[in-house]
């Protein structure tokens, strides 16, 4: 450690498990995975921790400060550090492989949605531009096994789904051009059929992983109507089958705010040979499955940055004293912690949940598919936005020298606004929640499950959740029939959370039958901050904030009776 960056009274966490670190992860992990996976995983995730909070971190830091150069319009110069990060996601641990194929991790089928996501949570608390890739190679597979022709995929998928560095091919999707951003139905970039390929024209104006092996491309077929109806998917190699080159160029890269390392650019498309996936006139849908997919990683690495954020703050705060005692025992910072580990936590249970309906729809479950055609926009639009602020308020636990670039922490604020932008701004992301509302019914599949979770909890919190889902139903679902956009985001936040406590209380009473009650407390403090009436001029009467931060900030178990007595009094 250089010790430049751990001057005299700042705790420094270098080294720190950030498995380890997060107490609340096994038994979440237990449940949601099942006991078998988890056995046969836990020293996977063990591992990971330790190189999260060391390795990957300083890998990460380097990489951030390294940016990657364009060597010539067909490639891309990155870091050393960035291609060992690559090494880690890819390679060692398959997290772009594990969803499709067998053998990855030693586990003899692939592995599911909730499997791929916690690992992943675990790794981008160190590193995000990797993250990128990953998601979009994995998505891109994903999209390729239920669209393309089996001879296409039977080309690609190996590549894709590889380990070994040398054969793996990278994906990403070229979607947004200069005057198609949100509104994807202006999408210019022109496809001509050239015999069993078409050729593609235009400029794509963000491309992130801009040197991928393969990307999904939206282009309009000579002679397709306007619109989104007009546009076809099509899979862009970046080598063609005879070894040279494919006929586009990369015309810059980006500089950004965050995901320094991972290199986003302009490309031009100049009769660039491509291969059609799917039905011609379902390009715009086809497509919306791999932004999907990347909307609920999103939301994954959102809840993946608000804990690493928790975790410093909480590091800092047991170890720093100030003022004569320990930062954690002062009122305000209790406050502030309990403010950061509320975001954390519910984002962390609705990404278990949708990761484990995922599985279920992609068996066939249609309520399921329903599910998740909700939550995913859902966890996209509000565990991203809260991660701006949770990282942010994260960093300030630590003080001025958190703001250096030194530590993690203006990483993470600047990686965090990523979220609210990529595949859908907020406002853009909102507006989906109120179409799968009020287009494809989604209401009506989702809230049957929940209610059943609620009525298992604790009646005095049964009671207040039960009504704040009725009431963020009825609102979201006012708002979406009537189309009443200005309110969308309102909506949207509203269900999240009553959503989210659902979900805490109902893993609360599963992980209270082994002892540990605490999410209970945790869903009760998402209705108070989140659902329950309150006057911004008077303090909050429900509930007690010192007997919460008490009971939850120290992460460690707590019994069911003497949960069930803290609500009783809290209530």
């Amino acid at each position: 450690m250089n010790a430049a960056r751990s001057p005299a009274g700042v705790p420094d966490s270098r080294g720190l498990n950030l498995f380890d670190a997060d107490p609340s992860y096994r038994g979440l992990l237990a449940l949601h995975l099942g006991g078998k996976l988890y056995s046969h995983l836990e020293p996977q995730f063990v591992e990971l921790g330790r190189l999260a909070g060391a390795e990957l971190d300083e890998l990460a830091l380097e990489a951030d400060r390294t940016p990657p150069s364009l060597a010539n319009p067909r490639s891309v110069s990155k870091s050393e550090s960035y291609q060992r990060l690559e090494q880690y996601a890819f390679g060692k641990f398959g997290l772009a492989a594990m969803s499709h194929r067998g053998g990855v991790l030693g586990w003899p089928e692939p592995l599911p949605p909730a499997a791929k996501y916690a690992l992943t949570y675990v790794y981008v608390q160190a590193e995000f531009g990797v993250c990128c890739p990953l998601s979009m190679t994995d998505s891109l597979a994903r999209t390729l096994r239920k669209y393309a022709d089996p001879a296409l995929v039977a080309r690609y998928l190996p590549g894709l789904t590889s380990q070994d560095m040398d054969a793996l091919t990278q994906g990403a999707m070229f979607m947004t051009e200069q005057q198609a951003g949100s509104d994807v139905g202006l999408v210019a970039t022109k496809a001509v059929r050239q015999g069993e390929h078409w050729a593609l024209s235009g400029d794509k104006w963000f491309c992130s992983n801009a040197d991928a092996g393969l990307a999904l491309v939206l282009a309009r077929p000579e002679g397709a109507p306007g619109g989104t109806r007009g546009l076809s998917l099509f899979l862009l190699p970046r080598t063609l089958p005879d070894g040279s080159p494919n006929r586009y160029r990369i015309l810059r890269l980006k500089d950004k705010l965050g995901t320094r390392d991972m290199p986003s650019g302009e490309i031009a498309l100049e009769g660039a040979q491509a291969y059609l996936v799917g039905d011609p006139q379902q390009g715009f849908k086809q497509m919306t499955d791999m932004i999907n997919m990347s909307r609920l990683s999103n939301g994954m690495r959102a809840a993946g940055m608000m804990r690493r954020g928790l975790t410093e703050a909480l590091f800092v705060a047991r170890n720093r004293v100030a003022f004569g005692v320990p930062l954690i025992e002062l009122p305000l910072m209790r406050r502030q912690l309990l403010k950061l580990m509320l975001p954390a936590e519910a984002a962390r249970s609705v990404l278990f949940f949708t990761s484990k309906e995922l599985e279920k729809a992609d068996a066939g479950d249609e309520d399921a598919r329903r599910r998740v055609r909700l939550m995913t926009p859902l966890i996209k639009f509000r565990a991203c936005r809260d991660a701006r602020k949770a990282t942010g308020d994260a960093m300030e636990v630590r003080g001025g020298v958190g703001y250096t670039e030194e530590w993690s922490d203006p990483r993470l604020v600047r990686d965090a606004h990523l979220g609210s932008i990529w595949e859908g701004t907020s406002n853009i992301v909102a507006l989906d929640v109120m179409r799968a509302i009020r287009k494809e019914h989604c209401l009506e599949a989702l809230l049957p499950t929940l209610n059943e979770r609620i009525e298992r909890a604790p009646r005095l919190l049964a009671g207040r959740l039960a009504a704040s889902l009725d009431k963020a139903a009825e609102f979201a679902h006012e708002t979406a029939s009537t189309r009443n956009e200005a309110h969308a985001r309102q909506a949207a936040t509203g269900l999240y959370y009553a959503c989210a406590a659902a979900l805490l209380a109902d893993e609360g009473t599963r992980l209270g039958a082994k002892g540990d009650a605490r999410r209970h407390l945790l869903a009760f403090l998402a209705y108070v901050h989140r659902l329950a009436p309150r006057d911004p001029l008077r303090r909050v009467t429900t509930g007690s904030e010192s007997d919460l931060a008490a009971a939850l900030l120290p992460e460690t178990p707590l019994a069911p009776e003497a949960v069930g007595r803290m609500l009783t009094r809290l209530a």
